[in-house]
Formats: C-alpha cells, sequence, structure tokens
C-alpha cells in the first residue's frame, strides 16, 4: 500500500512529494531530495495505514 506525501525540503524548502509505503508502521531512511539533490532523512510512521506523524531532516554532508 503506497501513499503520496508532499512536504517541504529541509535544504532548499521547496514543497517536494515521496512515495511511501504506508504497510510498514514505522521507518527510517534517507532519500535525496528531487529538487536541490540534497540528503534528508525521513521518518514516517502509520497506523491502519494512515501517516500519522511524519519527520525530515537535513543530513549534511
Amino acid at each position: 500500500m503506497e501513499q503520496e506525501h508532499f512536504f517541504q525540503c529541509p535544504h532548499c524548502w521547496e514543497e517536494i512529494s515521496m512515495i511511501l509505503d504506508a504497510s510498514v508502521r514505522q521507518q527510517t531512511y534517507i532519500e535525496d531530495c528531487e529538487v536541490c539533490c540534497n540528503p534528508i532523512e525521513v521518518s514516517p510512521t502509520f497506523e491502519d495505514g494512515e501517516l500519522i506523524e511524519f519527520r525530515s531532516l537535513s543530513i549534511e554532508q
């Protein structure tokens, strides 16, 4: 079960979107921003297939 989520990049502040896997309750991974290509640590939490918490942190290079 996939879900698109929109948020601001913590590096360039542009609105971006990511496809999240709602079948995994809690996860943390690193994705590059589709605008500025800087790494972002993404931590979504789902409950019953619904996004209940989303954190995005900048990763310094």
